[in-house]
């Protein structure tokens, strides 16, 4: 677990020391067998570690109302006339997780207690710092976050972001189709069948080399646009034929502002098929009008005449 047990946290008395506070030990441990008698005994069942924290926090919650044995107040009374003589907590909060100093090796992996995680591939041949949690593990280039995973609990595995990888998959494209981090980008649920249905299209219409690496393209665009509003921006592009990255990101910018606008503004009429319209014709959609008059080239001709030469009739 994250949290540290009070026993171990430094600089802490919970009793009074030497012998005139040895009885209360006794006392503290006492409640701590209560509390998992209680409330962990059979074990919980949970999906993660953050759940089981939100139920032993709401336990504690509700234990202020119980009084230990015969005292005439609640836990919760006791801890209120006790807060005002507590000392502040840190400032900063304490450190559960554990450091590593991984290399990253020519794959763009390092290797954390018998796994492998992904980071990003420009972070090859470099000493990177790792926070080792319960749940997650979090990698670190200096004070940057560069990589964030859910802990694998099991040994000899490996947690590959497709994301991590897409600066090399655009020179070789290539070895997309092969990819375990596409594997695990589809088993995760972030490589959709939109996703492949867009890139079947993009290849049929494109060929294999450059159809993958528009692909990769608009996997890019993840990067600055939410994976809803850019699965919408494809399956958009994918009915209007547009198989470019440039139109999916037109499409998925559409699905934001649609989001955007609030239920008083009317939507725009359905229609049988999507239609894409081009960067350009959607910037000039949004100037004001031009009110000059046409220009004229009538100076032009007169220039013309003067210049022309006098041919003698026959």
């Amino acid at each position: 677990m994250d949290r540290v047990p009070l026993a171990l946290r430094p600089g802490v008395l919970y009793c009074q020391p030497g012998i005139a506070g040895a009885h209360e030990k006794g006392g503290v441990e006492g409640q701590i067998g209560w509390f998992r008698r209680n409330h962990l005994v059979p074990v919980p069942e949970v999906a993660t570690l953050a759940e089981l924290n939100a139920m032993i926090d709401r336990w504690g919650e509700e234990d202020e109302a119980r009084r230990i044995r015969s005292r005439p107040r609640t836990i919760g009374e006791y801890l209120a006339a006790e807060r005002p003589l507590l000392a502040p907590l840190p400032e900063e909060p304490f450190e559960t997780g554990r450091l590593f100093t991984p290399r990253v090796d020519r794959y763009s992996q390092i290797g954390v207690r018998s796994n492998r995680y992904s980071v990003p591939v420009r972070m090859i041949g470099r000493t990177v710092r790792v926070m080792l949690h319960a749940s997650e593990l979090v990698v670190y280039d200096g004070r940057e976050e560069v990589a964030r995973h859910e802990r694998l609990i099991a040994k000899g595995g490996a947690r590959l972001d497709l994301d991590h990888y897409l600066e090399a998959l655009v020179r070789k494209p290539g070895a997309l189709p092969g990819a375990t981090a596409l594997d695990q980008a589809r088993s995760a649920g972030r490589f959709t069948p939109v996703h492949d249905a867009w890139w079947a299209a993009a290849r049929k219409a494109h060929g294999e080399r450059n159809g993958t690496r528009a692909l990769i393209e608009v996997l890019l665009l993840g990067r600055h646009l939410p994976h809803e509003h850019l699965v919408a921006g494809l399956a958009a592009a994918l009915r209007a034929g547009a198989l470019t990255a440039d139109a999916v990101a037109l499409e998925a910018r559409k699905a934001a502002e649609a989001d955007s606008m609030t239920p008083a503004e009317p939507e725009p009429p359905a229609t049988d098929r999507a239609t894409v319209t081009s960067l350009t014709e959607r910037r000039l959609s949004q100037l004001p009008p031009d009110t000059r008059p046409l220009p004229s080239v009538a100076h032009y001709d007169q220039l013309l005449r003067h210049r022309r030469p006098n041919h003698p009739t026959t």
